[in-house]
């Protein structure tokens, strides 16, 4: 492979990718703001787990889907819930035991990596989603920092990369072309001296 064939993969990698951390960026912020700071995608929320209670089959500063749907008392041992505590903090633990009494549903839950059980049951209209079992590891850590106003900020730099970039490539095409129109105009000049 040539340097030539080289610097050109080169450059539509690097596009590729300013390209796609641009609208994986936008989507996220944009998905944040409009739903009241969740970022959700066709129906999924997606949270970032801020702790390793559910290590290792979700990691800290992973972002997770959830589904927010449906009936919350439908849930059973093993099932992977997201709720609201007692401090509206949210947070993904493992359903250990379901408690019913009538029409009061209530789940003990335990975090994969905790020695111990959660203190207090979980009551049914305090849980918020079921965790889908997709996870991207450490990409929570960049969408909470996405959503904060110096991540905002710093977010818009792909996006800026991105049309310098473009705007350099537009440039430099424009330059060979006008090269070409130059020789082609020169032998075409050449071609009229040599034939008079």
């Amino acid at each position: 492979m040539s340097l030539k064939q080289v610097k050109k993969w080169v450059s539509r990698i690097t596009t590729y990718v300013l390209f796609a951390a641009l609208i994986v960026m936008a989507v996220v912020v944009v998905s944040s703001k409009a739903s009241g700071g969740e970022p959700e995608i066709a129906g999924y929320q997606l949270k970032t787990v801020l702790s390793g209670s559910m290590e290792p089959g979700i990691q800290t500063g992973s972002l997770i889907a959830v589904k927010p749907d449906g009936d919350m008392k439908r849930f059973k041992d093993g099932d992977v819930i997201t709720f609201m505590d007692k401090e509206e903090k949210l947070i993904t633990h493992r359903i250990t035991e379901v408690m019913a009494s009538g029409e009061q549903v209530m789940y003990r839950t335990k975090g994969d990596n905790n020695n111990a059980e959660d203190l207090e049951p979980v009551l049914s209209e305090n849980v918020v989603a079921e965790y889908t079992g997709f996870t991207i590891p450490y990409l929570g850590y960049l969408v909470n920092f996405a959503q904060s106003r110096n991540g905002a900020f710093l977010l818009l730099i792909p996006g800026i990369l991105l049309l310098c970039y473009s705007g350099l490539t537009i440039w430099r095409t424009l330059g060979e072309i006008e090269k070409q129109n130059k020789k082609g105009d020169q032998k075409l000049e050449e071609g009229r001296s040599l034939s008079s």
